[in-house]
Protein backbone atom coordinates (compact mmCIF):
# COMPACT_ATOMS: atom_id res chain seq x y z
CA UNK A 1 0.00 0.00 0.00
CA UNK A 2 1.43 3.27 -0.85
CA UNK A 3 2.18 5.64 2.04
CA UNK A 4 0.88 9.67 2.41
CA UNK A 5 2.46 12.74 4.46
CA UNK A 6 0.76 15.48 4.93
CA UNK A 7 3.23 18.00 6.18
CA UNK A 8 2.03 21.63 7.69
CA UNK A 9 4.28 24.54 7.43
CA UNK A 10 4.94 27.08 9.43
CA UNK A 11 2.50 29.73 8.51
CA UNK A 12 -0.58 27.45 9.20
CA UNK A 13 -2.66 27.53 12.24
CA UNK A 14 -3.01 25.50 14.54
CA UNK A 15 -5.83 23.39 14.15
CA UNK A 16 -7.91 22.60 17.08
CA UNK A 17 -8.10 18.51 18.24
CA UNK A 18 -11.23 17.36 19.22
CA UNK A 19 -11.05 15.39 22.61
CA UNK A 20 -11.16 12.08 21.74
CA UNK A 21 -14.20 9.59 22.85
CA UNK A 22 -14.11 6.67 24.78
CA UNK A 23 -15.11 4.87 22.32
CA UNK A 24 -12.43 6.22 19.73
CA UNK A 25 -9.59 5.50 21.57
CA UNK A 26 -8.46 2.77 19.84
CA UNK A 27 -8.15 4.99 16.48
CA UNK A 28 -5.35 6.66 15.41
CA UNK A 29 -4.63 10.77 16.41
CA UNK A 30 -4.13 12.65 13.51
CA UNK A 31 -0.30 14.12 13.22
CA UNK A 32 -0.39 17.60 12.16
CA UNK A 33 3.31 17.45 11.11
CA UNK A 34 3.24 14.06 9.11
CA UNK A 35 1.24 11.06 8.56
CA UNK A 36 2.35 7.36 7.39
CA UNK A 37 -0.14 5.16 6.37
CA UNK A 38 0.85 1.28 6.93
CA UNK A 39 -0.25 -1.64 5.93
CA UNK A 40 -1.24 -2.79 9.41
CA UNK A 41 -3.79 -0.34 10.39
CA UNK A 42 -4.50 -1.68 13.72
CA UNK A 43 -0.37 -0.93 15.17
CA UNK A 44 -0.90 2.81 13.08
CA UNK A 45 0.14 4.62 15.97
CA UNK A 46 3.41 2.23 16.63
CA UNK A 47 4.06 2.77 13.27
CA UNK A 48 4.22 6.37 12.93
CA UNK A 49 6.30 6.99 15.92
CA UNK A 50 8.83 4.36 14.64
CA UNK A 51 9.59 6.13 11.41
CA UNK A 52 9.05 9.68 12.60
CA UNK A 53 11.96 11.62 13.98
CA UNK A 54 11.73 13.43 17.16
CA UNK A 55 10.75 16.97 16.99
CA UNK A 56 11.54 20.26 18.99
CA UNK A 57 8.95 22.68 19.12
CA UNK A 58 8.90 26.31 20.13
CA UNK A 59 5.84 28.44 20.20
CA UNK A 60 6.29 32.42 19.51
CA UNK A 61 3.60 34.43 21.80
CA UNK A 62 4.38 37.86 19.26
CA UNK A 63 0.91 37.71 17.56
CA UNK A 64 -2.84 36.80 19.47
CA UNK A 65 -2.64 33.86 17.32
CA UNK A 66 0.04 31.09 18.03
CA UNK A 67 2.35 30.23 14.79
CA UNK A 68 5.27 27.62 15.28
CA UNK A 69 8.79 28.77 14.10
CA UNK A 70 10.77 26.79 12.04
CA UNK A 71 11.57 23.13 13.39
CA UNK A 72 14.69 21.25 13.81
CA UNK A 73 14.97 17.93 13.89
CA UNK A 74 16.60 16.16 17.20
CA UNK A 75 17.78 12.58 16.01
CA UNK A 76 17.92 9.72 18.31
CA UNK A 77 21.56 9.16 19.69
CA UNK A 78 23.10 6.29 18.40
CA UNK A 79 25.34 4.37 21.04
CA UNK A 80 27.42 2.87 18.46
CA UNK A 81 28.47 6.45 17.14
CA UNK A 82 28.71 8.27 20.54
CA UNK A 83 31.37 5.05 21.49
CA UNK A 84 33.15 5.86 18.00
CA UNK A 85 33.62 9.52 19.04
CA UNK A 86 34.64 7.93 23.21
CA UNK A 87 37.34 6.10 21.37
CA UNK A 88 38.63 8.80 18.90
CA UNK A 89 38.72 11.10 21.84
CA UNK A 90 40.32 8.54 24.24
CA UNK A 91 43.00 7.55 21.45
CA UNK A 92 43.58 11.50 21.16
CA UNK A 93 44.52 12.21 24.45
CA UNK A 94 46.45 8.84 25.02
CA UNK A 95 48.86 9.99 21.90
CA UNK A 96 48.79 13.48 23.60
CA UNK A 97 50.19 12.05 26.70
CA UNK A 98 52.21 9.71 25.03
CA UNK A 99 53.88 12.49 23.03
CA UNK A 100 54.26 14.44 26.12
CA UNK A 101 55.83 11.57 28.20
CA UNK A 102 58.31 10.45 24.82
CA UNK A 103 59.21 14.50 24.65
CA UNK A 104 60.14 14.65 28.70
CA UNK A 105 62.24 11.31 28.42
CA UNK A 106 63.77 12.45 25.30
CA UNK A 107 64.99 15.74 27.74
CA UNK A 108 65.97 13.57 30.00
CA UNK A 109 68.39 11.70 27.73
CA UNK A 110 69.58 14.85 26.90
CA UNK A 111 69.86 16.52 30.04
CA UNK A 112 72.05 13.13 31.18
CA UNK A 113 74.27 13.14 27.91
CA UNK A 114 75.44 17.03 28.55
CA UNK A 115 76.64 15.93 32.33
CA UNK A 116 78.44 12.95 31.09
CA UNK A 117 80.05 15.14 28.33
CA UNK A 118 80.72 17.59 30.86
CA UNK A 119 82.19 14.89 33.51
CA UNK A 120 84.33 13.52 29.85
CA UNK A 121 85.64 16.55 28.99
CA UNK A 122 86.79 17.66 32.19
CA UNK A 123 88.68 13.75 32.83
CA UNK A 124 90.57 14.28 29.24
CA UNK A 125 91.67 18.42 30.08
CA UNK A 126 93.39 17.12 33.09
CA UNK A 127 95.08 14.30 32.50
CA UNK A 128 96.11 15.71 28.97
CA UNK A 129 96.96 19.26 30.46
CA UNK A 130 98.93 17.74 32.94
CA UNK A 131 101.13 15.57 30.89
CA UNK A 132 101.90 18.63 28.73
CA UNK A 133 102.93 20.73 31.60
CA UNK A 134 105.31 17.85 32.72
CA UNK A 135 107.40 18.15 30.17
CA UNK A 136 106.82 21.81 28.89
CA UNK A 137 106.47 24.05 32.25
CA UNK A 138 105.41 26.88 30.50
CA UNK A 139 101.98 27.72 31.64
CA UNK A 140 101.42 31.29 30.22
CA UNK A 141 101.91 29.69 26.66
CA UNK A 142 99.90 26.38 27.34
CA UNK A 143 97.41 28.91 28.58
CA UNK A 144 97.51 31.20 25.44
CA UNK A 145 97.12 27.83 23.30
CA UNK A 146 93.83 26.69 25.09
CA UNK A 147 92.56 30.12 24.58
CA UNK A 148 93.56 30.42 20.72
CA UNK A 149 91.47 26.99 20.21
CA UNK A 150 88.68 28.14 21.76
CA UNK A 151 88.85 31.25 19.56
CA UNK A 152 88.78 29.03 16.66
CA UNK A 153 86.03 26.97 17.90
CA UNK A 154 83.72 30.49 18.45
CA UNK A 155 84.83 31.64 14.85
CA UNK A 156 83.20 28.65 13.38
CA UNK A 157 80.35 28.46 15.25
CA UNK A 158 79.44 32.22 14.29
CA UNK A 159 80.97 31.79 10.78
CA UNK A 160 78.79 28.61 10.01
CA UNK A 161 75.59 29.72 11.92
CA UNK A 162 76.03 27.39 14.31
CA UNK A 163 75.40 30.20 16.93
CA UNK A 164 73.89 33.32 16.59
CA UNK A 165 76.48 35.70 16.12
CA UNK A 166 75.96 38.75 18.74
CA UNK A 167 75.89 42.34 18.09
CA UNK A 168 78.19 43.58 20.95
CA UNK A 169 78.57 47.31 21.44
CA UNK A 170 81.80 49.46 22.12
CA UNK A 171 80.19 49.90 25.57
CA UNK A 172 79.32 46.32 26.28
CA UNK A 173 82.70 45.42 25.43
CA UNK A 174 84.25 47.83 28.03
CA UNK A 175 81.57 45.97 30.55
CA UNK A 176 82.64 42.80 29.24
CA UNK A 177 86.51 43.51 29.66
CA UNK A 178 86.90 43.35 33.68
CA UNK A 179 85.56 39.84 33.15
CA UNK A 180 88.07 38.96 30.23
CA UNK A 181 90.81 39.76 32.73
CA UNK A 182 89.74 38.02 35.79
CA UNK A 183 88.99 34.74 33.54
CA UNK A 184 92.40 34.75 32.01
CA UNK A 185 93.89 35.24 35.12
CA UNK A 186 91.39 32.28 36.75
CA UNK A 187 92.32 29.90 33.96
CA UNK A 188 96.10 30.91 33.86
CA UNK A 189 96.27 30.10 37.87
CA UNK A 190 94.76 26.68 37.42
CA UNK A 191 97.48 25.98 34.95
CA UNK A 192 100.06 27.17 37.44
CA UNK A 193 99.61 25.18 39.94
CA UNK A 194 98.75 22.01 37.75
CA UNK A 195 102.09 22.18 36.99
CA UNK A 196 103.37 22.58 40.37
CA UNK A 197 101.48 20.27 42.13
CA UNK A 198 98.71 16.83 41.59
CA UNK A 199 95.67 17.20 39.48
CA UNK A 200 93.68 15.84 42.91
CA UNK A 201 95.59 18.36 44.95
CA UNK A 202 94.64 21.12 42.73
CA UNK A 203 90.79 20.44 42.34
CA UNK A 204 91.06 19.66 46.73
CA UNK A 205 92.31 23.56 47.14
CA UNK A 206 89.63 24.60 44.24
CA UNK A 207 86.83 23.01 46.25
CA UNK A 208 87.33 25.81 48.40
CA UNK A 209 85.29 28.07 45.77
CA UNK A 210 82.12 28.83 47.79
CA UNK A 211 84.41 30.64 50.59
CA UNK A 212 85.27 33.03 48.43
CA UNK A 213 82.01 33.18 46.84
CA UNK A 214 80.65 33.58 50.51
CA UNK A 215 83.16 36.95 50.90
CA UNK A 216 83.16 38.28 47.93
CA UNK A 217 79.22 38.49 47.14
CA UNK A 218 79.00 40.07 50.58
CA UNK A 219 81.65 42.47 49.97
CA UNK A 220 80.40 43.66 46.62
CA UNK A 221 76.53 42.46 45.94
CA UNK A 222 75.73 42.82 49.32
CA UNK A 223 74.75 39.38 49.65
CA UNK A 224 74.64 38.61 53.26
CA UNK A 225 75.00 34.83 53.60
CA UNK A 226 72.84 32.64 56.13
CA UNK A 227 73.80 30.65 59.03
CA UNK A 228 73.45 27.35 57.06
CA UNK A 229 75.84 28.71 54.82
CA UNK A 230 78.48 29.90 57.08
CA UNK A 231 78.08 26.06 59.00
CA UNK A 232 78.80 24.62 55.25
CA UNK A 233 82.13 26.28 55.08
CA UNK A 234 83.68 24.91 57.87
CA UNK A 235 83.85 21.55 56.38
CA UNK A 236 85.17 23.06 53.04
CA UNK A 237 87.87 25.09 54.97
CA UNK A 238 88.51 21.87 57.50
CA UNK A 239 88.85 19.59 54.59
CA UNK A 240 91.21 22.12 52.45
CA UNK A 241 93.55 22.00 55.12
CA UNK A 242 93.63 18.71 56.63
CA UNK A 243 94.14 17.70 52.80
CA UNK A 244 97.05 19.98 52.50
CA UNK A 245 98.93 19.36 55.43
CA UNK A 246 98.89 15.37 54.00
CA UNK A 247 99.94 16.12 50.80
CA UNK A 248 102.88 14.60 49.55
CA UNK A 249 103.27 16.99 46.26
CA UNK A 250 102.84 20.01 48.27
CA UNK A 251 104.62 23.00 47.71
CA UNK A 252 103.34 26.77 48.28
CA UNK A 253 103.80 27.72 44.39
CA UNK A 254 100.90 25.32 43.45
CA UNK A 255 98.92 26.15 46.66
CA UNK A 256 99.20 29.71 46.26
CA UNK A 257 98.44 29.62 42.90
CA UNK A 258 95.42 27.52 43.22
CA UNK A 259 93.82 29.76 45.79
CA UNK A 260 94.32 32.96 43.44
CA UNK A 261 92.52 30.73 40.54
CA UNK A 262 89.53 30.71 42.90
CA UNK A 263 89.82 33.97 44.09
CA UNK A 264 89.57 35.25 40.30
CA UNK A 265 86.95 33.19 39.20
CA UNK A 266 84.81 33.78 42.17
CA UNK A 267 85.46 37.42 41.02
CA UNK A 268 84.57 36.68 37.20
CA UNK A 269 81.17 35.04 38.89
CA UNK A 270 80.53 38.20 40.52
CA UNK A 271 81.25 40.56 37.58
CA UNK A 272 79.00 38.44 35.60
CA UNK A 273 76.38 39.38 37.61
CA UNK A 274 76.71 42.95 37.39
CA UNK A 275 77.02 43.18 34.09
CA UNK A 276 74.08 40.28 33.13
CA UNK A 277 71.57 42.17 35.52
CA UNK A 278 70.85 44.78 32.13
CA UNK A 279 71.76 41.71 29.81
CA UNK A 280 70.07 41.94 26.25
CA UNK A 281 68.18 39.49 24.16
CA UNK A 282 71.21 38.68 22.22
CA UNK A 283 73.73 38.15 25.03
CA UNK A 284 73.38 35.23 26.81
CA UNK A 285 75.67 32.91 28.86
CA UNK A 286 77.03 31.02 26.26
CA UNK A 287 77.19 34.18 24.15
CA UNK A 288 78.84 35.82 27.04
CA UNK A 289 81.51 32.98 27.54
CA UNK A 290 82.71 32.99 23.61
CA UNK A 291 83.46 36.70 23.77
CA UNK A 292 85.12 36.16 26.88
CA UNK A 293 87.23 33.45 25.19
CA UNK A 294 88.19 35.45 22.16
CA UNK A 295 88.98 38.63 24.08
CA UNK A 296 91.14 36.34 27.11
CA UNK A 297 93.62 35.17 23.64
CA UNK A 298 94.12 38.81 22.82
CA UNK A 299 94.44 39.68 26.03
CA UNK A 300 97.06 36.33 27.09
CA UNK A 301 98.82 36.53 23.68
CA UNK A 302 101.29 39.06 24.16
CA UNK A 303 101.61 38.70 27.84
CA UNK A 304 102.72 35.01 26.55
CA UNK A 305 104.93 36.25 24.16
CA UNK A 306 106.87 38.76 26.78
CA UNK A 307 106.82 36.41 29.74
CA UNK A 308 107.98 33.19 28.04
CA UNK A 309 108.80 33.84 24.57
CA UNK A 310 108.18 32.08 21.36
CA UNK A 311 108.70 28.30 22.76
CA UNK A 312 106.09 26.26 20.93
CA UNK A 313 107.98 25.75 17.72
CA UNK A 314 108.82 22.65 16.38
CA UNK A 315 112.81 23.54 16.40
CA UNK A 316 112.86 24.61 20.17
CA UNK A 317 110.74 21.51 21.17
CA UNK A 318 113.19 19.27 19.28
CA UNK A 319 116.00 20.85 20.64
CA UNK A 320 114.70 20.28 24.46
CA UNK A 321 113.89 16.78 23.14
CA UNK A 322 110.66 16.48 23.12
CA UNK A 323 108.31 14.24 21.06
CA UNK A 324 106.54 17.43 19.20
CA UNK A 325 103.86 15.31 17.43
CA UNK A 326 103.15 14.22 20.39
CA UNK A 327 103.05 17.31 22.32
CA UNK A 328 100.73 18.76 19.40
CA UNK A 329 98.40 16.10 19.73
CA UNK A 330 97.88 16.41 23.60
CA UNK A 331 98.26 20.04 23.77
CA UNK A 332 95.33 20.63 20.93
CA UNK A 333 93.08 17.79 22.61
CA UNK A 334 93.65 19.47 26.26
CA UNK A 335 92.59 22.76 24.42
CA UNK A 336 89.62 21.33 22.54
CA UNK A 337 88.37 19.70 26.25
CA UNK A 338 89.17 22.89 27.87
CA UNK A 339 86.96 24.83 25.82
CA UNK A 340 84.09 21.78 25.44
CA UNK A 341 83.99 21.55 28.66
CA UNK A 342 83.13 24.79 29.65
CA UNK A 343 80.68 25.24 26.91
CA UNK A 344 78.80 22.41 28.16
CA UNK A 345 78.76 23.83 31.16
CA UNK A 346 77.07 26.92 30.42
CA UNK A 347 74.59 25.04 28.45
CA UNK A 348 73.42 22.76 31.45
CA UNK A 349 73.29 25.88 33.25
CA UNK A 350 70.59 27.41 31.11
CA UNK A 351 68.32 23.99 31.33
CA UNK A 352 69.15 22.91 35.21
CA UNK A 353 68.50 25.40 38.09
CA UNK A 354 72.37 26.86 39.86
CA UNK A 355 71.54 24.43 42.83
CA UNK A 356 71.54 21.48 40.48
CA UNK A 357 74.05 23.25 38.09
CA UNK A 358 76.81 23.35 41.62
CA UNK A 359 75.34 20.05 42.52
CA UNK A 360 76.69 18.68 39.28
CA UNK A 361 79.89 20.19 39.70
CA UNK A 362 80.47 18.91 42.78
CA UNK A 363 80.35 15.63 41.87
CA UNK A 364 82.18 16.39 38.77
CA UNK A 365 85.42 17.41 41.08
CA UNK A 366 85.32 14.32 42.73
CA UNK A 367 84.73 12.17 39.34
CA UNK A 368 87.85 14.57 38.51
CA UNK A 369 90.28 13.76 41.29
CA UNK A 370 89.70 9.91 41.90
CA UNK A 371 90.08 10.02 37.76
CA UNK A 372 93.20 11.66 38.27
CA UNK A 373 94.53 9.59 41.06
CA UNK A 374 93.92 6.64 39.41
CA UNK A 375 95.67 7.30 36.07
CA UNK A 376 98.87 8.80 37.12
CA UNK A 377 98.98 6.28 40.60
CA UNK A 378 98.98 9.51 42.83
CA UNK A 379 99.91 8.14 46.28
CA UNK A 380 97.24 9.37 49.29
CA UNK A 381 97.09 8.56 52.50
CA UNK A 382 94.19 7.71 54.63
CA UNK A 383 94.24 11.19 56.52
CA UNK A 384 94.62 13.25 52.59
CA UNK A 385 91.78 11.35 51.74
CA UNK A 386 89.49 11.91 54.77
CA UNK A 387 90.63 15.87 53.92
CA UNK A 388 89.47 15.47 50.42
CA UNK A 389 85.93 13.96 51.37
CA UNK A 390 85.13 16.40 54.31
CA UNK A 391 85.98 19.28 51.78
CA UNK A 392 83.69 17.56 49.01
CA UNK A 393 81.20 17.13 51.57
CA UNK A 394 81.03 21.09 52.53
CA UNK A 395 80.82 21.72 49.02
CA UNK A 396 77.38 19.87 48.42
CA UNK A 397 76.42 20.86 51.63
CA UNK A 398 76.79 24.23 50.42
CA UNK A 399 75.05 23.83 47.30
CA UNK A 400 72.08 22.28 49.35
CA UNK A 401 71.70 24.85 52.05
CA UNK A 402 72.17 27.67 49.57
CA UNK A 403 68.40 27.55 48.53
CA UNK A 404 67.50 28.61 52.30
CA UNK A 405 67.01 32.65 51.95
CA UNK A 406 67.73 34.91 54.90
CA UNK A 407 64.49 36.07 56.19
CA UNK A 408 63.86 39.92 55.85
CA UNK A 409 64.14 41.51 58.39
CA UNK A 410 61.14 44.08 59.99
CA UNK A 411 60.78 47.52 59.97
Amino acid sequence: MQSAAFTLTPSLRLPKLRRPSVSSAVKPRFDPIRVSASSKPNNFNDAVSASLPRRSWSLSSSSSDFKLRPWTSVPLVDSDARTKRFEVRATAETAGESSESGSSIFKTLELGALFGLWYLFNIWFNIYNKQVLKVFPYPVTVTGIQFAVGTVVVLLMWGLNLYKKPKVSGAQLAAILPLAIVHTLGNLFTNMSLGKVAVSFTHTIKASEPFFSVILSAMFLGEIPTPWVVASLIPIVGGVGLASITEVSFNWAGFWSAMASNLTNQSRNVLSKKVMVKKEANMDNITLFSIITVMSFFLLTPVGIFMEGVKFTPAVLQSAGLNVKQLYIRSFIAALCFHAYQQVSYMILQRVSPVTHSVGNCVKRVVVIVSSVLFFKTPVSAVNSFGTGLALAGVFLYSRVKRIKAKPKSA
